[in-house]
C-alpha cells in the first residue's frame, strides 16, 4: 500500500492545540492523527485509524490465541438490563441518558457486561456449551465532569471487552489466566512497558482483579512496589494491624486546654512551645475525619474515621471502601446537624457509635485506621472546643465500631506480604482483569443444566482493554523534541519516502522506490508534495514519527539516497539500487 502526501487528507500543525496539556495529546493533534470534536471526543483521520487498526488487529489476533472469540454489540442500548443489575442508578452523572420519540429510556453504554450475559443466556443452556470466551472491540460512552488528556480521558473511547463463561470457580480461575496471559503477549508485541498489579475489584465484585499498568509520570493511578516483588494500586494495599499491648500501667487520659489548636500542625507547635512537650509530634496525634456518604437514594448519612495525624486520609481508598455510596468530606451544614461533632476538637468515642457528652444528636459510626490497636496511646481532641486529651488509650479509653484502612499509603511503608519496603509511582491503567463471579449471572438469571441436569448459576470473568488509550500511550511514552517515534508494530506505515527537491528525476526515483517497497510487502508514505520545501518535508517526517524513512534528494546525483532511522537518529548514505534489500 502507498499513501501519497499530496492527496493524503492531511494537515500538520507548528504550534501545540491550546487545550492540550501532556505530549501524546499535543503531538496526535499536531500530527494530524486525531482532531477535536468536542471536549472529551475525537474524529479520527486516515494516519490515526491505521494506528488504531494495527492496535486492534495485535489484539484480536491475542483474543484469537487465547481461546475467545469476536462479537459486536450495540452502543446503544435499552434501560430495563440496566435496571435489573441496579447500575441504571448506580451509574449516575457519568451514564449518557437519552429517550426515543416514544419516551422509551436509552443510554450510551459505558460498558457491556449486561449484553454479554443476556446474549449467553439466549443461546446457551448447558454444561456442554461451556466454557466460552466473547469479546468485542466496540465505542464506549462516559460523561466524564473533566475530560482531559486527549484519548486519556474521553468521553468517547475504543475498548476491548471480554467475557468467559464457566461452569465452575476452577474453569474460571483458568479462563482468567488464559486472558491474563493473552495480556501480556498483546503488551509485549505493542512495545509497552508495563506493570501487574493487585487491584481492588470496587463495584465490580468477584475474587480477583488484576491492573496492567504502564509508568508514567502523568498516570493518574498510583501504585506501590517493592524489592521483592510486591506490586498493587495503592487503593488494594492492606495494613496489617500490629500486635496488641497491655493497657496496664499506662498514664491515665488527661484532658488539657489547648486554645486555637484546631489543626494537627497548630496543635503539635502549641504542645512543643507551650506545653514543654517537646516529644510531641503529629504521630503522636490521632486526627478525625468527618465524612458524608450518599446512597443511591440521597440518603446522606456520615462517619467518623480515627487516623494517625501524620497521615492523609485517601479519597480514593474511602470511595472503595464505601462502594456504594457517594463519598466527600463532611460540609458545614452535616456539622450544625451534629453539634456533638466540635470542629478541630473532635475526639474518640468511648464505646463505639455515641460520642462523650450529653449533645449527641445521633448514633454515628465510628471507624479506626488499622495502626490504632488495643495498647496505643494518642493525643486527640476531647470533644470540647479548645481542649486535648492526652494519653488516650485505644482499648482502655475508646472503642470502635470497626476498622476502616483509609490512610495514605507512603514510601517505606513495609510491604503487606513482607517483601520489603514500599516505593510509590505513578501509571496509566491500559488493562484490567477480573475473576467477576456470579453477580451478572445471577441478577439476569443465567444458568446452566449441569452434568446431573441440575440447574446452576454461570461463574463469570470480565477483562478489558483501552485500544484509544493505548495509543495515547504509545504516543506520550514515543517522541522527543521533535515529534512522534511510533514502534514498528503500530505505526501507520512501514517506510515514509520523502522526495526533497525540484528535479522531476528525484520524485522519478522516489516513486519507484515506494512501488518498490511495495512489492516487497512494505506499506509506504510518498511525500510527493510539489511545491513543499525539504525543510518542511523532513519537520514533517519527524514530526509524524515513521520508523524508518528514506530521502531522496541532493545524493541522486551520485547514485544515492539517505536511510534515517527516527528513533537513533542514525542517517547513512546508499546506493539506489541497494535502499530496497536495505530496508527489507
Amino acid at each position: 500500500m502507498i499513501l501519497s502526501m499530496s492527496q493524503l487528507f492531511l494537515r500538520t500543525l507548528r504550534e501545540d492545540p491550546a487545550e492540550a496539556e501532556v505530549d501524546s495529546h499535543k503531538l496526535l493533534v499536531r500530527a494530524g492523527y486525531i482532531r477535536r470534536a468536542a471536549p472529551g471526543i475525537y474524529t479520527w483521520l486516515p494516519l490515526g485509524l491505521a494506528v488504531k487498526a494495527k492496535v486492534e488487529q495485535i489484539v484480536r489476533e491475542e483474543m484469537a490465541a487465547a481461546g475467545a472469540q469476536e462479537v459486536f454489540f450495540p452502543a446503544l442500548l435499552p434501560r430495563e438490563p440496566f435496571e435489573v443489575t441496579g447500575r441504571w442508578t448506580e451509574y449516575g452523572d457519568n451514564l449518557f441518558r437519552l429517550q426515543d420519540r416514544k419516551k422509551a429510556d436509552y443510554l450510551l453504554a459505558p460498558t457491556h457486561e449486561e449484553m454479554f450475559t443476556l446474549l449467553v443466556k439466549d443461546l446457551y443452556s448447558s454444561y456442554k456449551d461451556l466454557p466460552l470466551t466473547l469479546f468485542q472491540i466496540q465505542n464506549k460512552y462516559r460523561d466524564e465532569a473533566r475530560p482531559r488528556a486527549g484519548l486519556l480521558r474521553g468521553r468517547e473511547f475504543v475498548m476491548k471487552d471480554a467475557y468467559s463463561f464457566d461452569v465452575s470457580h476452577e474453569g474460571l480461575v483458568a479462563s482468567y489466566q488464559a486472558q491474563r496471559d493473552a495480556y501480556e503477549r498483546i503488551f509485549t508485541r505493542l512495545g509497552i512497558e508495563y506493570v501487574i498489579v493487585r487491584a481492588d475489584a470496587g463495584a465490580m465484585g468477584g475474587s480477583a482483579s488484576e491492573e496492567f499498568l504502564s509508568p508514567s509520570p502523568i498516570g493518574e493511578d498510583t501504585f506501590v512496589r517493592s524489592a521483592g516483588g510486591y506490586a498493587a494500586n495503592v487503593e488494594a494495599v492492606t495494613i496489617s494491624a500490629p500486635e496488641p499491648l497491655s493497657v496496664e500501667g499506662l498514664p491515665q487520659a488527661e484532658v488539657l486546654p489547648t486554645p486555637g489548636a484546631t489543626s494537627v500542625k497548630s496543635f503539635v507547635d502549641f504542645a512543643v512551645d507551650s506545653l514543654g512537650m517537646k516529644e510531641v509530634t503529629a504521630a503522636s496525634t490521632l486526627k478525625h475525619i468527618v465524612l458524608a456518604l450518599t446512597d443511591v437514594k440521597h440518603k446522606r448519612s456520615i462517619v467518623v474515621v480515627g487516623i494517625p495525624g501524620d497521615r492523609e486520609l485517601e479519597m480514593k481508598r474511602a470511595e472503595i471502601a464505601f462502594a456504594g455510596y457517594e463519598v466527600e468530606t463532611a460540609n458545614d451544614e452535616d456539622f450544625a446537624k451534629h453539634p456533638e461533632l466540635v470542629k478541630g476538637f473532635i475526639g474518640p468515642i468511648k464505646n463505639g457509635s455515641q460520642f462523650l457528652g450529653e449533645k449527641a444528636s445521633s448514633k454515628i459510626r465510628y471507624l479506626l485506621d488499622p495502626r490504632v490497636v488495643t495498647g496505643t496511646s494518642w493525643i486527640s481532641g476531647s470533644n470540647e472546643k479548645d481542649k486535648h486529651t492526652f494519653n488516650l488509650v485505644a482499648g482502655r479509653d475508646f472503642e470502635a465500631d470497626g476498622i476502616a484502612d483509609l490512610a495514605e499509603i507512603r514510601a517505606g511503608d513495609p510491604a503487606p506480604d513482607g517483601s520489603g519496603p514500599l516505593e510509590l509511582a505513578r501509571g496509566i491503567e491500559i488493562g484490567h482483569v477480573f475473576q467477576l463471579g456470579k453477580k451478572y449471572a445471577e441478577a439476569l438469571d443465567l444458568k446452566v443444566l449441569d452434568e446431573n441436569g441440575k440447574l446452576v448459576t454461570v461463574t463469570m470473568g470480565s477483562y478489558g482493554i483501552g485500544v484509544t488509550r493505548i495509543i495515547a500511550v504509545l504516543a506520550e511514552a514515543n517522541n522527543d523534541e521533535k515529534g512522534l517515534i511510533w514502534p514498528s508494530a503500530v505505526a501507520p506505515v512501514d517506510i515514509h519516502v520523502v522526495a526533497a527537491g525540484k528535479d522531476d528525476v528525484i520524485y522519478e526515483t522516489a516513486a519507484k522506490l515506494a512501488k518498490d517497497l511495495e512489492a516487497k510487502g512494505k506499506s509506504v508514505l510518498l511525500d510527493d508534495r510539489l511545491k513543499v520545501s525539504p525543510g518542511v518535508k523532513f519537520s514533517d517526517a519527524e514530526l509524524l514519527g515513521i520508523p524508518q524513512i528514506v530521502i531522496v534528494g541532493r545524493g541522486l546525483e551520485n547514485g544515492e539516497v539517505d536511510l534515517w532511522e527516527r528513533r537513533s537518529g542514525d542517517r547513512r548514505s546508499v546506493k539506489v539500487e541497494l535502499a530496497v534489500a536495505e530496508l527489507t
